[in-house]
């Protein structure tokens, strides 16, 4: 990962943009890194499982998932191609609907 990711200064913290993981997200990230469910789930502290819910949705990662795996992402250089679903946040405050899981 770089040494310096991009994000937003909040009150002296970054805040990385979490908006958007939908499950083609996560799955064109995870193929992005060449990693499979497991090796993910590895890196990113989690259970395999956590990862095919999030891909197959059941779930959506929120939180502290939705955060590294922006920051991730970011440091990686993934671009997502699959539309922008950050633009309804920055308007409404509110990621699209779905529900939330596994932090």
């Amino acid at each position: 990962m770089p040494a310096k990711l991009k994000g937003a200064k909040v009150k002296g913290r970054t805040r990385y943009e979490t908006a958007g993981w939908d499950t083609e997200r996560v799955r064109a990230l995870r193929r992005h890194l060449g990693l499979s469910q497991d090796a993910m789930a590895g890196e990113l502290g989690t259970r395999q499982q956590t990862v095919s819910e999030w891909e197959t949705g059941r779930y959506r990662p929120r939180g502290a998932s939705a955060r590294l795996l922006s920051i991730i992402a970011e440091g990686a250089g993934f671009q997502y191609e699959g539309g922008d679903t950050r633009q309804a946040t920055r308007e409404t405050g509110h990621e699209a609907g779905g529900p939330d899981r596994h932090e």
